[in-house]
């Protein structure tokens, strides 16, 4: 039996920005996928590819980077229910000591990407409360 993986760090943010945009249930009709670069080239360090911002107003959400074989979400609200619901998921997450504090939340094949919009509408709710 052949194993399909997509751990193509560019087509992971697309299979990521698809759902951000393509679903409205969760409180995702809330988000949108802003700043996208479409000619963005993975690198080790991550290039960022795109914004997740409300969609009534400039906030953002998180920052989405491409890796060669990865996608790193950059959470700046709601980081620790992003953080919680990410582990619950077997997604490897990571704080980032920066003022304000973010978490890290990696994606390594495409199918943790509903594990990641599962960490997304988590921190949505907590942002929601918080604005």
């Amino acid at each position: 039996m052949v194993e399909n993986r997509t751990t193509d760090g560019k087509r992971i943010a697309q299979l990521l920005s698809s759902e951000v945009d393509g679903r409205e249930d969760s409180g995702l009709a809330a988000l949108a996928v802003t700043d996208a670069d479409p000619d963005v080239e993975p690198s080790a360090d991550g290039e960022l590819a795109y914004r997740i911002t409300y969609v009534d107003s400039d906030d953002v959400l998180a920052d989405v980077f491409v890796h060669d074989e990865r996608v790193r979400i950059e959470f700046r609200e709601g980081i620790d229910a992003a953080a919680e619901t990410a582990s619950e998921g077997d997604l490897r997450v990571r704080p980032k000591a920066v003022e304000p504090p973010r978490t890290l939340v990696f994606v390594e094949d495409g199918g943790e990407v509903k594990r990641a919009v599962d960490a997304l509408v988590a921190a949505l709710e907590v942002g929601d409360d918080a604005r």
